[in-house]
């Protein structure tokens, strides 16, 4: 266009967009240009380093990777402070041009604006900031490539409010909104391009809710179609997309490595090459005056392929907003990387974690331990201290999903936190399942002892050879394993703060296996010839103490279920409960039977003895079994009632 005539004749508006479209392009040279004063600092400072020659960046910005590389790699040291690079004078003034071309565009559409960007300009040029020579002090690339502090200018601090003017100005003159975004000069080719990235963005953009950000402007600059998102709030937080044919550059800046990393790994599925994660120094940006930069870049066959690529960068966009915040709440309740792959999860799944912040985050974790578990997840305790980590994780996620689906769907706050409260008592029903599941393993070994007794009595009866010691050992051998069971579920009930009555199970089972081995014992030492029916009778008592042993597993194995709702699991523990007071009525008669038995009979004392503490011993194990059944009962009670 015939620029300097259409100024002349005060038609200069309608050049505002192409003005536009060159300061843009500008920002780019002007940022790999800083850049690349510090990579030159940087390499002189440790010339043994291998030196990031920005070679990406540059080609991306429109700028001689050659150059750029040269002056990098021949920067040097020279007296106290200073540094010598060659080109470095063109270089200076370069970033003066861009920094002059920015502005042009930004008085073209906002006179005062633009006078008053010129009026900062001239001042850092006045401070020598920008003096064009062969030499630089190392403090001076400080000031021009940091962000200064309140009250005080900078080069980089002008150069992110010209970019921050240009695309209000962007937006304001854009020829169209193409599905969203502010379009201007695109050539009909790119006009696919932004639309793939748009359907992307517009299809994820409602999990942000009533947080700002996600504007899009595309342009066609150098030759390529240039599309930039704003994302958030965040200064040093954007998205630039260069696409040319079927090529598609990602730059990206961000604050966060780990956010930068966490970007990355939502494309893992596209075959893009990665470079960068290059930290560059900017007082103001950041915890430490610090922000990322990460350049990727995608090859695609085809167009389908690359806006497959495309729609992809637009959907991801919406899960970097207040990703940092989030990943610092979930940090309180979970180790710091299943924060990150909770997030990473959410983000793949198209749940996010904006809903969840919307409603109240911590709040919202906050209320359901208070009201679900006050006395078993205390103050600042962590969840996966509490539930394990995978409970907490998966509540976690629920939590996320919920808060998300609530919110698409108007429901009320209150529907969320009772449901989340609603999966925090699920997850602490699983916690008991599991303490319950040490006490399966209890009665079990319980069952294997009166088995062994069982086949030790058998075999007297058959006038089978028997070994008491081997008896006693193996039982005993039980009885350990059985000790270690129970210190480990007593240790983990007092960690969880779990329910004492799941407490008191765990003692009844032990009590149980005490007596059965002790029975055990007892047993090892009867004399080999004793009377077929003492044997008899204490053959029918192990019967009953091996039913009640059985009994009892399965009305904990029922009891497991009937958190989920189950009737028929209730009906089932509950069962087991009267089966067991049963039981243990049965053994009470047996054993006195055997009683009767002893006394009529003038057995020597070797067997008297034996017999009858032996009948003891095992009708005991039965009165623990169905003391077992009136906790399991009581247990069992506060589920339903839950």
């Amino acid at each position: 266009m015939k620029t300097h005539i259409i100024e002349e004749l005060g038609q200069g508006s309608i050049l505002l967009p192409a003005l536009v479209a060159e300061g843009l392009a500008a920002n780019d040279r002007i940022k790999v240009r800083m850049s690349a004063l510090q990579a030159a600092a940087q390499h002189a400072q440790e010339p043994d380093r291998p030196a990031n020659d920005l070679a990406v960046e540059s080609q991306t910005a429109g700028i001689a990777p050659a150059a750029i590389a040269a002056l990098i790699g021949g920067a040097r040291l020279i007296g106290q402070g200073r540094l010598a690079a060659a080109d470095l004078p063109e270089l200076m003034r370069e970033i003066a041009d861009d920094a002059a071309t920015m502005i042009r565009a930004v008085r073209a559409g906002a006179v005062s604006d633009g006078e008053r960007a010129q009026a900062r300009l001239e001042a850092i040029r006045t401070a020598g900031l920008l003096d064009a020579t062969g030499e630089i002090e190392m403090s001076r690339i400080s000031r021009l490539t940091g962000v200064a502090d309140a009250g005080s200018d900078s080069l980089h601090r002008l150069v992110m409010d010209l970019h921050k003017q240009l695309i209000r100005l962007a937006t304001s003159c854009s020829e169209e909104a193409l599905d969203g975004a502010h379009v201007f000069g695109l050539h009909s080719e790119d006009r696919p391009a932004v639309a793939a990235f748009m359907k992307g963005l517009n299809a994820t953009r409602g999990l942000k809710f009533n947080h700002p950000g996600l504007d899009t402007m595309a342009t066609r600059a150098g030759g390529r179609l240039l599309i930039q998102n704003d994302i958030g709030t965040t200064d040093a937080h954007v998205v630039v997309i260069a696409v040319k044919k079927n090529a598609v550059t990602v730059t990206y800046t961000d604050v966060h490595l780990a956010r930068a990393k966490f970007f990355i790994s939502l494309f893992d599925a596209f075959e893009v090459t990665w470079s960068g994660l290059d930290r560059h120094s900017a007082a103001g940006l950041g915890e430490d005056n610090s922000f990322y930069l990460v350049t990727g870049q995608y090859q695609a066959g085809h167009g389908a392929d690359r806006n497959e690529f495309l729609a992809a960068l637009g959907a991801a966009l919406v899960f970097l907003i207040d990703w940092n915040k989030a990943r610092k709440l979930l940090r309180t309740w979970v180790a710091k990387d299943d924060a990150a792959r909770i997030l990473e999860w959410a983000a793949r799944q198209r749940i996010g974690h904006r809903g969840f912040l919307e409603l109240g985050g911590n709040d919202l974790l906050g209320s359901a331990v208070r009201n679900v578990a006050p006395t078993r997840i205390g103050f600042g305790e962590r969840l996966d201290q509490a539930l394990g980590r995978n409970a907490a994780i998966d509540f976690l996620k629920t939590s996320l999903r919920a808060s998300t689906e609530a919110l698409l769907a108007g429901r009320s706050v209150r529907t969320v936190r009772d449901q989340i409260e609603a999966d925090l008592m699920r997850h602490l029903d699983r916690v008991d399942g599991t303490l319950l599941a040490a006490v399966l393993r209890q009665i079990g070994l319980a069952h294997d002892l009166v088995a062994a007794i069982s086949r030790h009595i058998a075999a007297l009866r058959a006038n089978q050879p028997v070994d008491g010691k081997l008896l006693t050992q193996h039982c005993g051998a039980i009885e350990q394993k059985a000790d270690r069971i129970a210190i480990e579920s007593r240790n983990e009930v007092d960690r969880l703060n779990a329910r004492p009555l799941i407490g008191q199970l765990i003692d009844r089972a032990e009590e149980a296996v005490d007596e059965l081995e002790q029975a055990a014992f007892i047993a090892s030492l009867m004399p080999e010839r004793t009377d077929p029916s003492l044997l008899a009778s204490l053959a029918e008592l192990c019967t009953v103490a091996e039913t009640a042993t059985e009994v009892a597993a399965s009305g904990v194995g029922a009891a497991i279920d009937v958190p989920e709702g189950r009737r028929a699991d209730s009906e089932d523990a509950l069962s087991a409960v009267t089966r067991l007071i049963d039981a243990e009525h049965a053994a009470d008669s047996r054993e006195r039977a055997i009683t009767a038995l002893v006394f009529r009979g003038g057995f020597d004392v070797a067997t008297s003895l034996s017999v009858i503490e032996l009948a003891r011993a095992v009708e005991r194990a039965t009165d623990r079994f169905a003391a077992f059944g009136h906790l399991l009962r009581r247990h069992i009670m506060i589920d339903l009632a839950a």
